[in-house]
């Protein structure tokens, strides 16, 4: 699948972010906005987030209501009943217009699933799953504060192809404390054998503030060691295409066709809509994020606010920053041909110091009409990145 958009223009259509904020558990290295399901804050969460729906629809002009994917995140989104789900679903489809085959995915935990649910959101009109397994090894699932076990994130999977799912997601994590470079070949060896459409495999981040890091400050845990980490996402890099899995993406693979159509218009950084507390949205030029605090996302709706907590401008400079940020991300690269017809000026011309050094280090490399990372580049990407800020 080649998806190709060019920068500093709204193109037709955009993507649309939903975020659910409740967990059953939050996760030890989590840091994302999500709360302890309660049902008066979800029926006000839904209440609030109908309304949202609702003042795009009729605010937005008709141009920029057109959806090629639709993402349903959290948080845990199956910790909702499905009926909820598919009732945030039919609020959207009064308010935006979905393409026909566009993706429409829910984020789901092997821990809050069954037959019946699975079965209405594909009725309601899912047609992705991506299904948070991040290990196959209870140790680290518990590691992780995970509430499944790999047991049941097999059984998630099966259940999803006997409900009629056919473009499941699987993500898995690696640089997990007391991760062996055999327990990760392990994971990806199964993950392959469930046969997904699509697996992301990331590198843990041990965000700032989450009981992981308490844990690791503690020394109850130790970090996973840069080299081992290195020899695991190498080894994701090498087994993964093997078996027919592309790797298009630094932390993404697909089987041919079955790119995350959401995922492609962030990295091509194209527009996009997010909904819910945190979401954040990038239209007309502008940057901005919905208040993160659930009682203030609330509170604004109550007032038929819009839920906004910050709004920025995006100068050309940034536009193209982000567009070369972004668009390393992916194998392919930069497509230079459309980054010259949507800002008027060539790369080479622009960052000519910053492309020199990276390829004489060769972390990156000119081929095609593309400017990509190299494989030495990919372990270093963000060192790669921040070249372009």
């Amino acid at each position: 699948m080649v998806i190709k958009f060019l920068p500093g223009c709204l193109p037709l259509p955009i993507a649309l972010y939903i975020h659910v904020p409740f967990c059953i558990k939050k996760c030890f290295y989590c840091d994302f906005t999500s709360y302890p399901v309660d049902p008066g804050a979800v029926e006000a969460y839904l209440d609030a987030l109908s309304q949202e729906i609702n003042l795009y629809g009729a605010d937005l002009p008709e141009g920029e209501k057109v959806l090629s994917s639709l993402f349903v995140g959290g948080g845990t989104p199956t910790c909702l009943p499905a009926k909820r789900i598919k009732e945030v679903l039919e609020d959207v489809r009064s308010g935006f217009k979905l393409l026909p085959g566009c993706e429409v995915t829910v984020e789901a935990n092997p821990g809050t699933v069954d037959l019946d649910g699975l079965l209405e959101l594909k009725a309601a009109g899912v047609n992705r799953l991506s299904i948070g397994v991040q290990s196959f090894q209870d140790s680290l699932l518990q590691t992780l504060g995970r509430i499944h076990s790999a047991g049941e994130a097999v059984k998630a999977v099966r259940l999803a192809r006997e409900a009629g799912f056919s473009n499941l997601n699987l993500d898995l994590i690696f640089g997990i404390p007391g991760q062996t470079i055999d327990d990760w070949r392990e994971t990806l060896a199964i993950a392959v054998d469930l046969a997904p459409e699509h697996i992301a495999a990331y590198g843990l981040q041990i965000e700032k503030g989450t009981p992981l890091e308490r844990a690791v400050a503690r020394g109850e845990l130790e970090t996973c060691p840069e080299e081992t980490e290195l020899s695991m996402f190498l080894a994701a890099i090498d087994y993964l295409p093997t078996h027919a899995y592309k790797h298009y993406e630094i932390s993404n693979f697909a089987r041919p066709g079955r790119e995350c159509i959401h995922n492609l218009v962030y990295w091509l950084n194209r527009p996009y809509l997010g909904l819910g507390p945190a979401a954040h949205s990038c239209l007309r030029n502008e940057r901005f994020n919905n208040e993160s605090l659930l009682e203030k996302y609330l509170e604004k709706l109550s007032r038929e606010e819009y839920p906004v907590e910050t709004r920025v401008k995006l100068s050309g400079e940034i536009q193209m920053s982000d567009t070369m940020l972004l668009g390393l991300r992916l194998t392919g690269g930069v497509d230079l041909d459309s980054f010259y017809r949507g800002f008027g000026k060539k790369v080479e011309d622009i960052y000519r110091k910053e492309l020199a050094g990276l390829m004489e280090m060769k972390l990156i490399e000119l081929g095609g009409g593309f400017l990509r990372l190299t494989r030495r580049g990919l372990p270093v990407a963000n060192y790669v990145f921040r070249q372009f800020v």
